[in-house]
């Protein structure tokens, strides 16, 4: 005849699942976190070229010589 199932059965089992799926998703949120700075300061310099670029084509150079 099979053993019945109890609630601490359940409660154990189910603790360690969790346990499991917490230690996964603390490593994927580091990992997520330094991926995100990276991008970040990825985009920032990009915008920071393509800012210079744009600048340097719009201003007007005006030399001012004296007499």
């Amino acid at each position: 005849m099979a053993q019945r199932i109890t609630r601490d059965d359940l409660e154990s089992k189910f603790r360690t699942v969790q346990s499991d799926i917490q230690g996964k998703v603390e490593d994927k949120k580091q990992s997520l976190a330094t991926a995100a700075v990276v991008g970040g300061v990825v985009l920032l310099l990009v915008f920071f070229i393509l800012g210079r670029r744009a600048g340097s084509k719009r201003t007007t150079f005006v030399e001012i010589r004296r007499v």
